[in-house]
């Protein structure tokens, strides 16, 4: 099987922990152990977020020259490069002597009419109490939003991706046997100008919704949107909450989901599991084989395949209006 998995921010970067090198490189590890399980049976494609990443990365640009900063689409470049090379080093130790494995710089192209530049709704960089979130607000001018935590982040504008620039270069990878790390952190957001050229776009593309792009290009079998928590849940927080083993898209849209949570993996899951008629699975990292072997997480299969729909190269491929959550967990 071809299976894309999607790494979320939070299961390579724990909620609270320092954001240092050392801390990176052990949930890493951590990953690649549950990555290299499923690479002995399956093809896979590995995608990743970067919140907390680009938004140290800003912190230190902002602390360098507060009145230059630099664009998001550059700094969303150089995480795909420094959590690409640690997934790939991690990865290489925990696979067989012999395995092939490649890290690329993904360009995702946008709409820059995408009314998401005028609500910036994706959070980046560290948590902030409130009065850090009003100083940082002040110094930068950055917009802030108060997650569920009581804490504060920055958000930006985060447009939905329609089209994976490169996408032919990862399937020659593929069709050469390597493990291709791909499209990190949503890939680096680009757009045409007036003139038909490509240039950069201020914002950070959500990772499930390129993932779930990526995977209908390459006609997975499966996608894998893995995070810090088991499974999607009824009723989450509340002491009734029961979390959803198997459900249909149909089923998972109904769902009233908080878009700075498990909204935009529902809808990068439902996306691919209509559009491709295939297995989209949601959990925790470490339960990765199980999800897809159907012993644990959450499950989303439709009743109604229609494997017609693929991204390709060439043609744009937007995800359906009616899932357009926005926002990341």
């Amino acid at each position: 099987m071809r299976v894309v998995v999607a790494l979320g921010g939070n299961a390579l970067l724990q909620r609270g922990e320092p954001m240092t090198a050392e801390a990176q490189h052990t949930n890493v590890r951590i990953a690649a152990t549950a990555l290299a399980d499923l690479a002995r049976d399956h093809q896979i494609v590995v995608a990743h977020g970067n919140g907390p990443q680009v938004g140290l990365l800003a912190l230190q640009g902002a602390a360098y020259d507060p009145a230059k900063p630099w664009p998001l689409d550059v700094l969303g470049a150089e995480t795909e490069g420094m959590i690409g090379y640690l997934i790939e080093q991690e990865l290489m130790n925990a696979l067989p002597e012999g395995a092939q494995c490649a890290t690329l710089l993904s360009r995702v192209e946008v709409n820059p009419k995408d009314p998401a530049f005028e609500t910036p709704s994706k959070p980046i960089g560290p948590v902030y109490t409130e009065a850090e979130a009003e100083q940082a607000a002040k110094d930068h001018g950055w917009a802030m939003v108060t997650e569920a935590s009581g804490g504060q982040r920055r958000v930006v504008a985060s447009p939905l991706p329609i089209r994976i620039v490169g996408l032919d270069a990862i399937k020659v990878l593929l069709g050469a046997g390597h493990t291709v790390i791909c499209a990190g952190g949503g890939g680096i957001p680009v757009m045409r100008n007036a003139n038909g050229e490509m240039m950069g776009a201020e914002a950070v593309i959500d990772k499930d919704r390129t993932s779930a792009l990526l995977a209908l290009g390459l006609g997975a079998d499966a996608l894998l949107l893995l995070t810090d928590v088991p499974a999607v849940y009824r009723d989450f927080g509340a002491p009734n909450q029961s979390a959803i083993s198997t459900t249909t898209p149909s089923e998972l849209g109904k769902l009233d989901l908080p878009p700075g949570s498990m909204g935009p993996k529902v809808a990068a899951a439902v996306a691919f599991a209509t559009a491709s008629g295939k297995l989209a699975g949601i959990g925790q990292l470490t339960d990765a084989r199980a999800i897809l072997e159907g012993r644990a997480g959450t499950r989303v299969l439709t009743d109604h395949p229609n494997a017609g729909q693929r991204a390709t190269d060439e043609t744009s491929a937007q995800q359906p209006a009616k899932f357009a959550i926005r926002g990341t967990r």
